[in-house]
């Protein structure tokens, strides 16, 4: 009996000397010792990021309205099931599902032509790469206005264009039925450099023996690159595609520029533009919540596969 007494105290001994050693461990890692740097920026962060979450998801199971302050004492999802059955949010929803589609994939086929023309070593590389590089570093506000400008149905330069070739001007932000495209079409101008230099970076870090080795084989440029070179672009593909579907999730900047109020043109209402006018104009905050809960969950949608993606290729 004392035997096994003397064996379970030097048992619990061994085990206290373990989890002594592993806190000083713990407590001499790097990752505490250089807590004093990264600590105070991660809770700032927090609080300001994941607290405003969730301030926002609180807000939007209430049913507060103008300066009124939130009733939490009877919480419901009522606000999310007016957002579903309501006609201006799924219409809202589907412009902004088309403008994610459209205005990324265009991007990303563009992108991808031009970078393999200065891949191919054209005339003018660095002027064609500069010009189609300048609208990356604009702002939405100096886009728009500029397009405002351009799409202006009396002196427009795309309305002097048409009516040079004898048909009459073209309403291009008033009419429903294109006002839609004619944004997709000037967010296109802005980001189609950006998956150019992409692209073009991801072509350049491919050996030159993949090209070499096609030629010998017979192949021309166009199969060499659309089954050898193409294929190899996959992560570049991705993480630009990701990017382009978060600028168009947040495209609120460039439409309320457009008009310079919260009611974007005509066929051009997106969720962004919507929660903030429901919020702004009408003071309805916890339907202007539900909607920016609505907006977190999409970007989520996007980033996720992304996260997962990059995770199952060791880059996390």
């Amino acid at each position: 009996m004392g035997t096994t007494e003397r064996t379970e105290t030097a048992s619990s001994s061994t085990e206290e000397v373990d989890w002594e050693t592993k806190l000083r461990y713990f407590l001499n890692s790097d990752f505490v010792r250089s807590s004093p740097y990264w600590g105070i920026p991660f809770l700032i962060m927090g609080i300001a990021v994941y607290g405003g979450i969730g301030f926002n998801l609180s807000i939007s199971l209430t049913d507060a309205k103008g300066l009124t302050p939130p009733d939490y004492s009877n919480l419901d999802f009522e606000m999310y099931r007016q957002a579903l059955t309501s006609d201006a949010f799924m219409q809202a929803a589907q412009n902004n599902f088309v403008l994610l589609v459209v205005f990324t994939t265009v991007c990303l086929l563009l992108g991808l032509f031009l970078a393999v023309l200065l891949d191919h070593g054209i005339r003018y590389k660095d002027k064609i790469q500069t010009i189609y590089l300048l609208p990356m570093s604009l702002s939405f506000v100096v886009t728009a206005q500029m397009w405002l400008w351009m799409f202006n149905q009396q002196n427009g330069l795309l309305n002097i264009i048409v009516t040079a070739f004898g048909f009459e001007p073209i309403n291009w932000i008033g009419n429903p039925s294109i006002a839609l495209g004619s944004v997709i079409f000037a967010l296109i101008w802005q980001f189609s450099g950006y998956t150019m230099v992409v692209y073009l970076a991801g072509l350049q870090s491919l050996p030159d023996d993949q090209f070499e080795a096609a030629r010998v084989d017979g192949a021309s440029t166009v199969k060499t690159y659309l089954r050898i070179i193409i294929p190899q672009l996959k992560e570049a593909s991705v993480s630009a595609a990701v990017i382009l579907m978060v600028f168009a999730l947040k495209a609120f900047t460039f439409l309320y520029a457009l008009t310079g109020r919260y009611r974007p043109p005509n066929g051009t209402d997106i969720l962004a533009t919507l929660m903030v006018r429901q919020a702004f104009k009408y003071g309805k905050w916890a339907y202007s919540a539900a909607i920016a809960t609505y907006l977190l969950l999409l970007a989520l949608g996007v980033i996720a596969p992304y996260l997962y993606y990059q995770y199952k290729q060791g880059s996390l």
